[in-house]
């Protein structure tokens, strides 16, 4: 693992593993913050609802868990793990408009594993909730970024 700057001045991790895909290996802090947006932003919902006890741990995952895998299907499509893109407020629009996409789907996935009715408000509700988180992580790790390179 080393750190250094790319041709395009862009400071980048770089990390040498064959197994990962190319856009894991060079954003392991935006894949792990993500990540960790998406739980906290989930984590929230419950506890705003007071669902906290560990009874409710089944229903948090079948909402987590397709949230993360919608979010890492479709953010590398967006362009969301590209330095030039993560690097630019500009481009924060594409972080909203992603999870445009994913919110419906993890709340589609949540409905099947529940077998419960599918809500389009949750899916609003999920998709602007969700975004401003990712949003308040990205803008971090923009402002980190400058700050460091």
């Amino acid at each position: 693992m080393s750190f250094g700057r790319d041709t395009e001045n862009f400071c980048v991790l770089r990390v040498s593993a064959s197994l990962w895909p190319k856009f894991l290996m060079k954003t392991p802090v935006l894949v792990f913050g993500d990540s960790l947006a998406l739980l906290v932003t989930t984590l929230l919902g419950f506890i705003t609802h007071d669902e906290v006890a560990i009874s409710f741990l089944p229903r948090f995952l079948a909402l987590f868990v397709p949230l993360v895998i919608a979010w890492f299907l479709l953010a590398p499509w967006f362009g969301l793990f590209r330095q030039e893109i993560s690097s630019s407020l500009r481009q924060f629009w594409r972080t909203v408009f992603a999870m445009a996409f994913v919110a419906p789907f993890a709340v589609v996935m949540r409905s099947l594993v529940l077998n419960t009715a599918i809500l389009p408000i949750f899916a609003v509700v999920l998709a602007a909730t969700s975004a401003i988180g990712m949003l308040l992580w990205r803008g971090l790790y923009f402002l980190l970024k400058i700050r460091l390179c």
